[in-house]
């Protein structure tokens, strides 16, 4: 019971921090999804090192997954969703979450964290940047994006890529560029928030297949 606590704790420390900026920053409302993004990347490092089981984990993001759901109809919290483009983002999120736990809890935690590491830290910053700094830019699928958050994006995902793989005492090779550049290519693939169900599946898949096994 004291391990869920300290999850929800830290959930609706994300949430009050957002709401906050918020307050403080009326016309910020992508930042502010970008914070909750941002901010939730830690969740699952701490709940594998409150060893919480596979299952719990499911019903909790299961859970979650449908709260979201059922955020898009009656609007309970507008702070998720407050975005200036129509996005089932937060909800490909939960559900990538959900397939990840489901993959990868028990049989490759390093997997799973980058995946969601790859799509909270390298999307999110990405996304912050990118909408912050002015840059080169392009549309693709009616979703702009600029070089400098096509950088970012790249350049955090091989810090994640590097830094996990050396955990796991694994040396510094081509495939770590090459799950790094996958995952700046699917996020350009971003309408509708898609990115975030393809980019942390298949950062973890690559990561399973080539790294870790």
């Amino acid at each position: 019971m004291i391990k869920f606590f300290v999850i929800l704790l830290y959930l609706l420390s994300i949430f009050l921090i957002s709401i906050i900026f918020k307050k403080y920053n009326k016309d910020s409302r992508e930042i502010v999804r970008k914070i909750i993004h941002i901010g939730i990347g830690p969740l699952i490092p701490i709940a594998q090192f409150l060893k919480i089981d596979q299952n719990s984990a499911l019903i909790f993001t299961g859970l979650v997954s449908l709260m979201v759901l059922i955020n898009y109809t009656y609007k309970l919290f507008p702070t998720i969703e407050d975005v200036e483009r129509k996005s089932y983002g937060t909800l490909f999120y939960c559900l990538s979450l959900f397939i990840l736990i489901c993959l990868f809890w028990d049989k490759d935690p390093y997997a799973l964290i980058t995946g969601f590491f790859i799509m909270t830290f390298g999307d999110g910053l990405a996304g912050l940047i990118g909408k912050s700094f002015n840059s080169k830019s392009w549309i693709f699928f009616k979703q702009k994006k600029s070089l400098l958050g096509t950088f970012t994006m790249f350049l955090t995902s091989l810090i994640v890529v590097c830094s996990i793989g050396y955990s796991q005492q694994n040396s510094f090779y081509l495939n770590y560029f090459v799950i790094a550049s996958l995952a700046t290519v699917l996020e350009q693939f971003s309408v509708l928030g898609v990115d975030n169900f393809i980019v942390p599946i298949s950062s973890a898949l690559y990561f399973n297949f080539f790294i870790t096994h």
